[in-house]
């Protein structure tokens, strides 16, 4: 198995550091591994699009401004 290095804050470490019990390499491994699902199946979802990235971002803005003043 291949190790990573990590850095974090000073305040999140010490609040780390307050539970010994949990293994946060096991935690660090299982955020790794959903965030790479996530992006293995936007890459699925993608393949097949026309979008290129710029046009992908700029709807994405539009949503968030969309959303923004709905919630806002």
């Amino acid at each position: 198995m291949t190790n990573v290095t990590l850095a974090v804050p000073e305040e999140l470490h010490q609040e780390m550091r307050r539970h010994p019990e949990i293994k946060w390499s096991e935690v660090a491994r299982r955020a790794f591994q959903r965030e790479l699902e996530r992006l293995n199946m936007l890459d699925r979802l993608l393949s097949n699009s026309r979008l290129n990235e710029k046009d992908a971002v700029e709807i994405g803005r539009r949503i968030n401004k969309a959303m923004a003043r709905r919630l806002g």
